[in-house]
């Protein structure tokens, strides 16, 4: 049996953080607009979006090694942690619109302060966060930045690393008290709440998008399919968003737009070492990053985590890696085979060709066993026992494959919108820092597909109010971005800069 409905402005593909987002600020701006959302599983937020299966980090760029790199000639480049640091406060500003509105109950639900540490060992690296830190506490933003290479200093920091070090052994940290940790799973089903309750936007389960073809000129149609039922529906809608997580590249490719060619995908699993013994997570109340190894892609940066889930703190410590040819965790294996077409075997071989090293390297990562992921951990814990901790994968995460004229393919490590001509058509490829910039990732969609409401000033208007930097620099006026950090931060009950 099928139906037909019709009839949308918007129909929004994945019950996760980025299709909450954009319909979220749509409706906010616009309530008239029709918008409807399908999500394949019987809940909202369960992939990507849930709190075991991301990091759970504020990405702010202030302890993210890999967002700083060094050049050959010793220059540490920071345009890209002035940029995440800029797109995180977006995300913050409009939480806080949300709580001020009353959309939004409690803040402590989704948000919490947590310091954030980047932590080096040995001449080299310890040089390079100095200069690290130097250039970044230029900038205003990263001003109350804090290094040392004092132990004792250490300590009180981040006692649990500390414990046990000789006092010979040369490191160094940072430290931004205002780092943050975000339960990502909590905060989306807080945005669904609010779609279906005072926006009245159906948010249909079990429902899983099966193909998108044009409708004429102007619009286009989902078929979905009833998970439960096998019953089928078509959808006709002005605009669609695929924003599925790793389920997004196989059903883009099914879409008749050109600038879907050559992308391809490739899958890894996030694992985590999950801290059994409370004594020790009650020991770490921080987040602290190091550098990743010579070979390791950014993705893999290894971190001891601490983290709120289910109104608990936690301490995790990873990623690691694994594999398992399935897009989305609750895939199917033959997700990436079925993705290989011709258009991006060019680039998946580019890809496989040019980066060897990551493939050795993901090869050592899935031979590693209980014992050996416990001695990665004693980089961090020197004592860590291994009956402590268990293993607990995370969420799939594709890594993005683009075309490139000179090696074939690419691999990128981010997020990526791809787009039709007209904006009718919008797809979110790829991964970190992901959920923490899902509200200026969401605008750049916003005016992608919907200029003409950017341009409108009522809109501007109220745009302004949600999220006051929206469309500037904070560096344009340092004075007005202080003071609504400020503001955010005490809305948002986060305990610096009160």
């Amino acid at each position: 049996m099928t139906t037909t409905n019709r009839d949308y402005d918007l129909i929004c593909v994945g019950g996760g953080i980025m299709s909450a987002s954009l319909a979220l600020l749509l409706k906010l701006i616009d309530p008239d607009l029709k918008i409807l959302i399908l999500e394949r599983l019987d809940k909202v937020s369960q992939e990507s979006t849930k709190a075991w299966n991301n990091a759970g980090t504020g990405h702010s760029a202030f302890c993210e090694l890999n967002y700083t790199p060094q050049d050959d000639n010793g220059n540490v480049d920071i345009s890209k942690a002035i940029r995440i640091f800029q797109e995180f406060e977006k995300s913050k500003q409009f939480w806080a619109y949300l709580v001020n509105q009353g959309l939004l109950t409690d803040p402590k639900s989704f948000i919490h302060s947590i310091p954030h540490h980047a932590w080096v060992r040995g001449k080299e690296d310890v040089d390079f966060l100095k200069k690290r830190f130097e250039t970044m506490t230029s900038e205003f933003m990263f001003e109350n930045m804090q290094f040392s290479e004092d132990h004792s200093k250490m300590k009180q920091w981040f006692p649990l690393i500390m414990k046990n070090r000789d006092q010979d052994e040369v490191m160094a940290a940072t430290r931004m008290e205002l780092g943050t940790g975000v339960n990502f799973g909590n905060l989306t089903k807080h945005y669904f709440r609010i779609l279906e309750e005072k926006f009245k936007v159906p948010v249909l389960r079990n429902k899983e998008v099966k193909d998108i073809d044009p409708d004429g000129p102007e619009d286009w149609t989902a078929e979905v399919e009833d998970l439960v039922t096998g019953e089928k529906t078509y959808y006709d809608a002005e605009h669609i968003f695929i924003g599925a997580g790793g389920g997004a590249l196989p059903l883009l490719q099914k879409v008749e737009i050109d600038e879907k060619e050559g992308y391809g995908g490739f899958p890894v699993s996030g694992q985590w070492l999950f801290c059994k013994n409370r004594d020790l997570v009650e020991k770490h109340h921080a987040k602290v990053y190091s550098k990743a190894g010579p070979e390791a892609p950014p993705m893999s940066v290894p971190h001891l985590d601490a983290r709120y889930i289910n109104g608990k703190k936690e301490l995790l410590f990873g990623p690691f890696a694994g594999f398992s040819t399935k897009f989305l965790k609750e895939g199917s294996v033959l997700d990436l085979p079925q993705s290989i077409k011709f258009d991006n075997i060019p680039s998946m071989w580019g890809v496989f060709w040019h980066n060897l090293p990551l493939t050795k390297y993901l090869l050592k990562q899935v031979s590693m066993d209980h014992k050996d992921r416990v001695e990665d951990l004693r980089v961090f814990i020197k004592d860590a026992k291994p009956e402590d901790w268990e293993l607990k994968v995370a969420g799939q995460r594709v890594q993005i494959i683009k075309r490139d004229e000179e090696q074939g393919g690419t691999l990128e490590f981010g997020t990526d919108v791809v787009h039709s001509r007209d904006g009718k058509i919008t797809a979110l490829l790829g991964a970190s820092p992901g959920a923490s910039v899902a509200v200026n990732i969401m605008l750049e969609v916003m005016q992608i597909a919907f200029p003409e409401k950017l341009e409108n000033h009522v809109i501007k208007q109220k745009l302004e109010r949600m999220i006051p930097f929206w469309n500037r620099d904070v560096r344009e006026d340092e004075q007005k971005f202080k003071e609504v950090q400020k503001g955010t931060s005490q809305t948002l009950e986060l305990e610096a800069l009160h």
